[in-house]
């Protein structure tokens, strides 16, 4: 991804919730932003804040249904939350996502990364800008240099996260490319009780920010009815208003791309 290229978008809903909702959501969002986008959505959240909350189908059925995805032509990604799950994830996914609590877990990382997918890592909402390449160098290390960085926000006090946009410039300048995570980045961890909550109104206003510090990609996940989500709905967004919302930020990334150094410069 460089400057050249317009702003990629991964997109989709938090958690498999069923093989026709995830077939759904893909021909809505594809409907929506053209077919270049890449569907998100995790077979298992083994970090939600309640044990009886809903996890997801489970490892095989859930890279069953995404397998099934990528044959009718949808790039898809997925998180993986231990070594073993990599290989068998990357026969499903174009992309293996490591979760932010996990991004210094060199085993998982070393796995992800021996798989020949790109690593999609997410940054802990614990760890600084800097320090986070030395989870990229891991997966480098182990021979893969298709990397991404994921800016999701850091812990503010309780319950809350900030997003530091020269975090966005500080990882580009590694030379990976750097993904937003608008819907995370407006999550409240366990703010809700036995789950997160959020604040969905300022999803654009940082999704906007980040894009015109410069971003490759931009991670958005989407919901047809947010308040019935089986996971994050708290912080998704509708998918009613993905078609402006993602209009408004190619205008913003037209304009910066061309002030922009390439990431590999």
């Amino acid at each position: 991804m460089l400057p050249s290229k317009p702003l990629a978008l991964i997109a989709g809903p938090c958690v498999i919730e069923s093989e026709a909702h995830v077939h759904f959501l893909a021909r809505k969002i594809r409907d929506t932003v053209g077919p270049e986008f890449v569907f998100k959505a995790s077979f298992d959240k083994a970090n939600r804040s309640s044990g009886q909350s809903y996890r997801g189908p489970g490892v095989r059925e859930g890279l069953r249904i995404l397998e099934g995805l990528r044959d009718e032509g949808y790039r898809t990604l997925t998180d993986i939350h231990e070594p073993w799950q990599a290989e068998i994830a990357a026969e499903a996914c174009d992309i293996l996502q490591i979760p932010a609590f996990l991004c210094r877990q060199t085993d998982l990382l070393v796995a992800a990364a021996q798989t020949g997918r790109i690593v999609n890592i997410k940054k802990g909402q614990f760890v600084s800008p800097w320090d986070i390449r030395h989870a990229a160098d891991k997966v480098v290390a182990a021979g893969n240099d298709q990397v991404f960085l994921t800016e999701r926000g850091t812990t503010f006090g309780y319950n809350n996260l900030v997003v530091d946009m020269r975090s966005l410039a500080i990882m580009r300048s590694f030379g990976f490319p750097v993904v937003f995570d608008a819907t995370h980045s407006v999550q409240m961890p366990g703010a809700a009780g036995t789950q997160s909550g959020g604040q969905p109104q300022f999803i654009e206003p940082l999704a906007r920010a980040a894009v015109a510090v410069g971003v490759d990609a931009l991670f958005v996940e989407v919901h047809e009815n947010p308040a019935e989500a089986l996971s994050d709905g708290a912080n998704a967004l509708p998918l009613s208003e993905l078609a402006g919302f993602w209009n408004r930020l190619l205008e913003i990334d037209a304009v910066t791309r061309r002030h922009l150094t390439p990431a590999t410069e």
